[in-house]
């Protein structure tokens, strides 16, 4: 009996770990992606909580996660989370997390990896136009420049954009979230002192009136290494380094801004932040920032109900991560929950052969990817909400008011429980 074909169209990191998963599991699998180098790619860090490295045991050898780990920074190693006003004032702090197994790792790093894993099933610089199914119900995936490919079960894991999932819906399957996002590295070493210790070594998220909003992620695989072995190390980044986001509706202004590059892209967010109120001292990671990594983005969201997400009948064409359930950035989860697809559609087809069909193992598949899809975009757009409602005129004047005594509250309850008021954990340096 011949092995069961399975095609799948993009190689970002859901693609690339369903294809890692089938091919471990004796599948053949042909993985195709436009991109010609796949450490070509968009974004810089992404978050795997425990259930996505669950699930990507299952996909890939165990030396594979050792490899991954020692490239990983452990966010129980850093600080708790904090909140701040546009001035830089503390409002409050995270959960601890130093019981928490999740991870954050450079995104180059981990689409490398698995690339590994894929190998020579993996086809590069190839473009996908289109999808179609024969009379005799075998998929077919259409490129611009080589003949149609058969499969006995295709799976679209072509991002937001999806040329699969618009085939299957006859529409797209997510919109823009209304956020506009831009995004930089900056070495902590490159902070002057003060800020240095402000920010201290942890993540945090900053939220001023008119729905302006930064996101700064702490990344470091080497000091917060999850794995203490640095002979698999293959990280990106090699020290200390803040990884941030700007956030701000979308607008003619923030149109404008996504034509710049470079210096003068990081000078117009600066001025963007100033112009709202923002103190010059909490854009120092911005100005300090590598002026070449600075890029644009836009947030899509699908919708967060789970009843209108994968909107078509089970068939053997099926689709799973951003292209079924697309999640802005904002819960750190996106990337994680493509994963989980790819594992939960392995485990499925599985079952294939067994009494069930494959399209009894899709339909399985896609009622649980269903469920997952809309429990991550809820999350994520809790936070989306929150930064657009800033952008009212009573959101804006309740933004201006309730920030200074928040941070007021937090000052008398940082100097009641630790006799000061160094927002830093106590045990941890304030710098490296």
């Amino acid at each position: 009996m011949s092995r069961m074909r399975v095609v799948v169209v993009g190689g970002g990191i859901g693609g690339l770990a369903l294809g890692a998963g089938l091919r471990r599991r004796g599948y053949e699998v042909m993985v195709f992606d436009r991109d010609t180098d796949v450490a070509a790619t968009g974004g810089y860090h992404i978050t795997l909580d425990g259930r996505a490295l669950s699930a990507l045991r299952e996909l890939v050898a165990p030396e594979v996660m050792r490899r991954l780990l020692a490239s990983s920074s452990a966010l129980r190693l850093r600080d708790r989370d904090a909140i701040w006003d546009r001035h830089g004032r503390l409002l409050g702090l995270g959960p601890d997390l130093s019981g928490v197994s999740s991870v954050d790792v450079d995104r180059i790093t981990l689409r490398t990896l698995l690339a590994e894993e894929v190998r020579d099933d993996l086809y590069l610089g190839r473009t996908v136009s289109g999808v179609r199914q024969d009379d005799d119900g075998v998929p077919r995936v259409l490129f611009t420049d080589a003949p149609p490919v058969p499969a006995d079960l295709v799976v679209g894991a072509d991002g937001a954009h999806s040329l699969v999932a618009r085939h299957l819906a006859g529409r797209r399957t997510n919109s823009p979230a209304g956020i506009v996002g831009f995004s930089g590295r900056t070495l902590r070493a490159d902070l002057g002192p003060a800020e240095r210790r402000r920010l201290g070594l942890r993540s945090g998220l900053a939220i001023g009136p008119r729905g302006a909003a930064l996101y700064i992620g702490f990344l470091d695989p080497v000091g917060n290494a999850a794995l203490d072995a640095p002979e698999l190390r293959m990280s990106v980044t090699t020290g200390p380094t803040y990884i941030w986001g700007a956030m701000f509706p979308e607008s003619p202004g923030t149109d404008s801004l996504r034509a710049l590059r470079g210096g003068e892209l990081r000078a117009a967010l600066s001025s963007r932040f100033r112009a709202f109120g923002w103190a010059g001292h909490t854009l120092e990671v911005i100005a300090r920032a590598d002026p070449d990594g600075v890029a644009a983005y836009r947030f899509n969201a699908a919708s967060t109900r789970a009843a209108e997400l994968a909107p078509w009948a089970a068939g053997r064409i099926t689709a799973l991560g951003d292209a079924v359930h697309a999640t802005p950035p904002t819960a750190g989860m996106g990337a994680g929950a493509a994963i989980r697809d790819a594992a939960a559609l392995l485990r499925h087809l599985g079952d294939a052969g067994d009494g069930t069909t494959t399209v009894e193992a899709v339909a399985r598949f896609e009622a649980e990817m269903r469920r997952r899809g809309g429990e991550v975009l809820t999350l994520a757009m809790k936070t989306v909400r929150l930064i657009l409602a800033t952008d009212t005129t009573l959101g804006a004047a309740a933004t201006a008011v309730t920030t200074p005594v928040l941070a007021a509250a937090a000052r008398l309850w940082h100097r009641g429980a630790h006799g000061t008021d160094d927002h830093t954990v106590p045990g941890r340096p304030a710098g490296l």
